[in-house]
């Protein structure tokens, strides 16, 4: 029907025993559900299966990777040593990397959110900083203290990218959940958002139908331009 929401593809995190349940489980922020609706999609989850990678892909319209309390192993972008910050979720990143890879393949579009931009980056064949108080002389408090749904500093977005484009504002007010950063975003893609100290806050590769990294968080619509992100990523899938 042409008239359908398009269905975009929210990855989950995993946990392990404790807390919620004394298994295994998933979970994502009901925020991120809930910008994808208010945009006009319907969201659904998809689960850590790399041997069903393709077939979510099959039943998609666009992938959102989100965000979450670990690390791209630097073994998969030519990182001689891991810092010692640095915690993986193995199976995670396996999930993920199989369903940007398939997506751009695919010409899908694709946002990573937050830790999700720092894999995309990888896909692309970029590199990360494994933890920005060692790299970054200076730095801004990138973990910020105040609550997610606060700002936690402003990023200046790059003239003439599509980012510029899709908010409609040089600069931003997002923020701030991470201790590692797009170092390179790789040979094609673009930086399109910087912070102050810096810090590459955005990318985007233009060989893409849709193809968009942000460091922050946009599912918590702090600055106005969070809204329109979500919005344009729902009219790439009707491109």
């Amino acid at each position: 029907m042409p008239d359908r929401p398009p269905v975009i593809g929210v990855t989950l995190d995993a946990e392990q025993p404790g807390g919620y349940s004394r298994y295994d489980w998933y979970a994502v922020r009901a925020n991120y559900s809930d910008a994808i609706a208010g945009a006009g999609g319907l969201p659904i989850a998809l689960p850590h299966h790399v041997e069903l990678a393709e077939a979510y892909l099959d039943r998609i319209d666009a992938l959102v990777v989100t965000g979450g309390a670990f690390d791209v192993d630097p073994a998969l972008y030519g990182a001689a040593n891991r810092h010692a910050t640095v915690t993986l979720k193995e199976g995670r990143t396996a999930a993920e990397m199989a369903l940007v890879q398939g997506a751009l393949a695919r010409n899908l579009p694709v946002l990573g959110i937050c830790g999700g931009q720092q894999l995309l980056a990888v896909a692309l064949g970029g590199t990360l900083l494994q933890h920005i108080p060692d790299a970054v002389a200076g730095a801004l408090e990138h973990e910020q203290v105040n609550p997610r749904h606060e700002p936690g500093h402003s990023v200046a977005v790059t003239p003439g990218s599509r980012l510029a484009a899709i908010v409609g504002s040089p600069t931003m007010q997002v923020n701030s959940a991470h201790h590692q950063a797009v170092a390179d975003p790789g040979r094609f893609a673009v930086v399109d958002a910087v912070a102050p100290d810096g810090v590459i806050e955005g990318i985007e590769d233009a060989r893409y139908r849709f193809c968009l990294g942000v460091q922050w968080h946009p599912e918590f619509l702090i600055d106005p331009g969070d809204r329109r992100i979500f919005d344009a990523l729902i009219a790439a899938c009707r491109e």
